[in-house]
């Protein structure tokens, strides 16, 4: 009997920035279809670890394997296919404003175009592009806003835009950098909510990264805590207890004593 193959899996992973260590000796497993959110208090490393998830960051040293694909072993353009089929939202969405909705929906689909094929897409979309660029924003609750500029949007409604273009590229899985910062505590709760959703009726291996501790004990069945580039715990949401919790976010003395320069 044949072992399943990981969606991702990093072993021993470091990642260094000049004299700064964004991760420091990582090993994580994800299954597919599993959903995992990532905790922890800004600089802890979680950005850079989904970075790597999506071949857009390259360790420093150990290896990242994306359904067993070496991320540093694959060519220019099989990593670009590789990363085709991997949607991620950003933090802060990185969609273009002076564009229409449905221009921007699109281009989820430019990782496997050719030149030609994406200046077609982007300037005269097909008939067969529209629906799909349509139906997407009917399953995200914004269908009317098709044709209408990106930057008219509430930020609400950017957001849905940029989960309907990660959602274009037909994706075996998602992740999402801290996707609800800037939007109200409920808008945030429904739009974790939806990916979640979408993720388990998809059946598309999420990873999320997420300051709100309330909304990854309440969506996500299992909990990656990280804090100075390192895994802290790695365990189901329901066994996971308040202190460790308030212990991940706690400053150090060091800490204390940085945010009290210059007060």
């Amino acid at each position: 009997m044949t072992s399943e193959v990981n969606a991702f899996e990093l072993e021993q992973v470091s990642v260094q920035y000049r004299s700064v260590t964004a991760l420091d000796d990582v090993s994580l497993r994800i299954a597919p279809g599993e959903q995992v959110a990532l905790v922890g208090p800004s600089g802890a490393g979680k950005t850079t670890l989904l970075r790597l998830l999506n071949g857009s960051a390259r360790p420093t040293c150990g290896r990242v394997l994306v359904q067993e694909n070496d991320t540093r072993q694959l060519s220019t353009s099989n990593l670009r296919r590789l990363r085709s089929r991997i949607g991620f939202v950003h933090q802060d969405l990185s969609l273009v404003p002076n564009l229409r909705v449905i221009q921007n929906i699109v281009s989820g689909g430019l990782g496997r175009a050719t030149l030609l094929h994406s200046l077609r897409m982007m300037l005269v979309p097909s008939r067969a592009e529209v629906r799909r660029a349509y139906d997407l924003l009917v399953r995200v609750g914004i269908e009317e806003k098709l044709y209408q500029r990106t930057d008219r949007l509430s930020g609400g409604q950017q957001q849905r835009v940029a989960i309907a273009r990660a959602l274009y590229q037909q994706p075996t899985s998602l992740l999402a950098d801290e996707p609800v910062s800037s939007v109200d505590p409920a808008r945030a709760r429904s739009s974790v909510k939806l990916l979640t959703d979408i993720s388990r009726e998809d059946g598309l291996t999420l990873c999320m990264s997420l300051h709100n501790l309330n909304l990854a004990r309440d969506f996500f069945p299992r909990l990656v805590g990280m804090r100075d580039g390192k895994i802290v715990f790695d365990r189901s949401a329901e066994d996971l207890e308040d202190d460790e919790f308030q212990r991940l976010y706690q400053l150090t003395d060091d800490e204390l004593l940085d945010d009290t320069v210059g007060v």
